[in-house]
This record gives structure tokens, sequence and C-alpha cells, in this order.
């Protein structure tokens, strides 16, 4: 997987670490993805403390599971399409917008394979994704719809917010300029408090990005952006996370606290009558969740995604947002090396190089913005000469 190039600045170690605690939350947290804690401990015997194989043996046939073999260190849909943005990213070497997305990752998930460590098999990026992913291939590539709008009327979820963490890194210590081009991709995607949540997760971990940062302070970034239902919950998970540094202790406490914001309600498989609906009031539940665990873990990211892991519900997006930021915070070298080298090998996939792509694309970026900023510069002097 590359694991043994040396890092080259703090820059790349902060973006390879963000990506790599991504995907291994990613990869650990998918194996429950669905259950309730409760169901997580008798399933395995006890808490999950790293990976685990499928929940059931006949996972090829099994629903709601099957076709594809979660667990044994396979990531998901999140590192596949986040891996597509960093693509995106890579041969755009720009700031992102909602055209983008239309004009380069829906071709992305169109045409060509991939491997896909779930359907043990090269793949389309289609053939993976969720319902509300394969939106953007029916809205933008088959429907003509105008990217920024595309995302009105679509399944209200984590489905924008889960690959978000390209643009934080994009925008590395810029917080602001993160929320913002993530609200602008994400319009493609999401509307409502999904969208919303992709702009406050990118922002969070271009907080982590910063040079000395905290988890408070990447928390209190994030919450100084977030609108509406997300930062109330955001508000409510950081106050139910205070002083509490067991992430066991925490899940039913982040758990009530998330609970008056969360549409899909009590069990997880049997949607509420308004979930997934576009409203002022309410949050998904991945995002704040995520940053109370972040909180927890004091920044540490095998306590991060463990708790969001052992959370169950959407683990595997819960456990990666908090893998993304707490890997943000401590490097690469604060992301457990054994799980990250035996996800690699098992999803035959390099974790590395995303990162590596990202923060020379953050580099790209930044002297593109200064350029830019000069120029206005120049004109505002003679302005007001």
């Amino acid at each position: 997987m590359g694991s043994g190039q040396p890092v080259t600045s703090l820059l790349e170690e902060k973006s390879v670490g963000a990506l790599v605690g991504s995907a291994v939350g990613d990869a650990i947290g998918g194996a429950v993805e669905g259950w309730t804690p409760e169901a997580i401990r008798e399933r395995h015997g006890g808490w999950v403390t790293g990976i685990v194989g499928p929940w059931y043996d006949d996972w090829r046939t099994a629903r709601p599971i099957a076709p594809y073999h979660k667990g044994d260190g396979h990531i998901t849909d999140d590192t596949l399409m986040t891996h597509a943005l960093v693509e995106v990213y890579d041969e755009r070497r720009a700031h992102l917008d909602a055209y983008a997305i239309a004009e380069s990752l829906v071709p992305k998930m169109l045409n060509g394979t991939r491997w896909v460590p779930e359907l043990e098999a090269d793949a389309l990026l289609l053939q993976r994704v969720f319902l509300a992913e394969k939106w953007l291939v029916a809205r933008l590539h088959y429907g003509h719809v105008d990217p920024r709008e595309a995302g009105v009327g679509n399944i209200v979820n984590c489905g924008a917010a889960m690959y978000m963490a390209p643009v934080g890194v994009a925008n590395a210590g810029d917080p602001e300029g993160a929320y913002a081009e993530a609200l602008d991709v994400a319009g493609a995607h999401q509307s409502s408090y999904g969208r919303e949540a992709a702009g406050v997760f990118a922002a969070a971990v271009a907080a982590a990005m910063i040079p000395g940062a905290t988890p408070a302070s990447a928390v209190e970034t994030a919450l100084g952006l977030a609108k509406d239902g997300t930062r109330r919950a955001v508000e409510a998970v950081a106050e139910a996370a205070d002083g509490v540094t067991d992430w066991e202790q925490a899940i039913p406490l982040l758990r009530k606290a998330i609970e008056p914001y969360d549409t899909v309600g009590p069990n997880y498989r049997e949607l509420s009558m308004d979930a997934r609906r576009p409203s002022r009031t309410k949050a998904i539940e991945e995002l704040p969740v995520a940053l109370g665990f972040v909180l927890v873990s004091e920044g540490d990211v095998r306590r991060a995604v463990l708790g969001g892991t052992n959370y169950g519900r959407d683990a595997d997006s819960i456990a990666s947002m908090a893998g993304a930021i707490t890997g943000a915070l401590s490097g690469r070298d604060g992301v457990p090396a054994d799980w990250a080298a035996d996800i690699a090998e098992a999803s035959k996939t390099d974790l590395i190089e995303p990162g590596r792509v990202m923060a020379s694309v953050a580099l790209d970026l930044q002297a593109a913005d200064a350029r830019r900023w000069a120029r206005r510069n120049e004109v505002l002097e003679t302005l007001t000469r």
C-alpha cells in the first residue's frame, strides 16, 4: 500500500492521516452497520475491538446484507466515493463545485471498473453505491438537471457528507472555505440538513488540519459554521460528551443527545414516517455523533473509531467521519498501523496514495488562491488610491 514511503511534510502527514483514518473507520464500522450496540455485543461476545468478520456466514444471500461481503477489513462505498473524489481533485487541480460532480465524478461512477472489496470483483462504482448516490447518475447524467439544484428531492441522509473529507484537506487551514466548497459540491447530491452536514464535516477536517489543532478547536470551528438543526444537534452532542472519555460510556449518552434531531427513529431498519425528509430543525445522525466521539476520544483515532463502530446504526459512516477528523488531528502515525495495513491488504486498495495526492492538490490550490488574492489586492489598491 506504499506505507514504506516517508512523509515529506506535516501537510502530507495530516492529509494521509485524515484519509487513512477515514478508510479504517469505514472498514471496521462496516462489519456492524445497521445493528444496535446490544446486538453487536451479543454477536461478537463483547465490544468490537478491531477488524471482525461478516455478521452472517452466508453473507452472499443473507438479507439485508447480500450481496456485499462486509467485514474482514473491506472498505465500503464511503471510501470508494472518497477516493473517486480524490481522483477528481487530482485531475482538475482546482476548487470543485456542483458542475465538477456532474462533469467528472458521475462519469467515474458510470464508466470503467474499479476493485470493489465487498463484491470481491472489478465493478462499476455505480453497482456498489446506495440509492441516494445512484441519484447523482439519474439526475445529472440522464435527467440533465442543473447540478446546483440536482440534490433537491433526494433522500436526506449522510450520502454526500460521507465523502467530503478531501474537501477539508483541499482547504486545509481554511474551514470557512471548506464549508462553502462542500456546500457547493454537495448541492448536486443532497439538500437540507444532508447538504449542511457535508459542509460542516469538511470544515471540521479543515480545522483539524491546522497545526496544534485539538478536538475541541475542530468541533468549535465546525459548530461556529453549522446552521439550524445541525448546529443544535452538534451542540447537544458536544454537551453530552463533555467530561466523558470512555467511548463505551459515551454510546448511550450520545444516542440520547442526538435522538430529538434524528429523523430515522429508534429502529434503524424500520424508518419513521418522517425519515430522511428535508427539515430546518433536524440533522443527520452520523456527523454530530462522530464529532461527539472525536471529543470523547480526546483525538485518539483508535478510540474514536471503536466508539463509532460499537455505536452501531450507520456505524461505517460514523466511524469513518470520526476517523477522518482524528486522523487529521494526529497525522498518519496516529492511525493504528496494524489496522491500516490489514485493511489495505484485505481491500486490495492503496490507502496512502490518496492522502499524498490531496496534500499536493492542497498546495496547488493554495498557490492559485494566492495569485487570485494578489490580483484582487492590486485592483482594490487601484480603486482606493
